[in-house]
């Protein structure tokens, strides 16, 4: 996978839903354990470097959000802060702290499935990765199997509404 750009043909495409097929099975993950089903993966040419899923009632953390673990997890793994050669891939858009997270780690792409009407930073809303008043912008994939992503996020909600009231 070519981690500083849109997918450029077939094989990184297939590589992007590769990835995000992964990310889905940590939003399954997510959803076991009571958490909004977001799941995410950092690969870096190709190579799973982390995968991590939400983890804000788990943990008590407000910032543990699937994205910024796995940001964390892949620096550590790599022993540094820069990701400018690696790509996240994510269920649902970032929301304007992920994006933070992604500017600010330098990432080399973004890859999402289902774009969040009410907190998406990567092009719904806002898109903090490609403006240019900030210090870095990277391309962003959007729409990456956003059917089976919304679903999963579909069906969380409505279990979770069914249960509670």
């Amino acid at each position: 996978m070519n981690s500083g750009r849109a997918a450029d043909g077939p094989d990184e495409a297939a590589a992007d839903l590769q990835a995000m097929q992964l990310a889905l099975e940590e939003a399954r993950a997510a959803a076991a354990a009571g958490e909004v089903p977001v799941g995410a993966v950092v690969l870096r040419h190709g190579e799973v470097l982390a995968r991590r899923h939400n983890e804000r009632e788990g943990l008590g953390d407000p910032t543990a959000h699937a994205e910024v673990l796995a940001l964390r997890d892949a620096a550590a793994a790599l022993g540094r802060w820069r990701l400018d050669d690696c790509c996240l891939v994510v269920t649902l858009e970032p929301c304007p702290m992920c994006a933070g997270a992604l500017v600010a780690a330098r990432a080399g792409r973004l890859v999402f499935g289902a774009a969040d009407a009410k907190a998406g930073s990567c092009g719904t809303l806002y898109n903090l990765c490609a403006d240019p008043r900030l210090n870095h912008e990277l391309p962003v994939v959007p729409g990456v199997l956003a059917e089976q992503c919304a679903a999963l996020l579909r069906q969380f909600f409505t279990e979770r509404r069914s249960t509670v009231g």
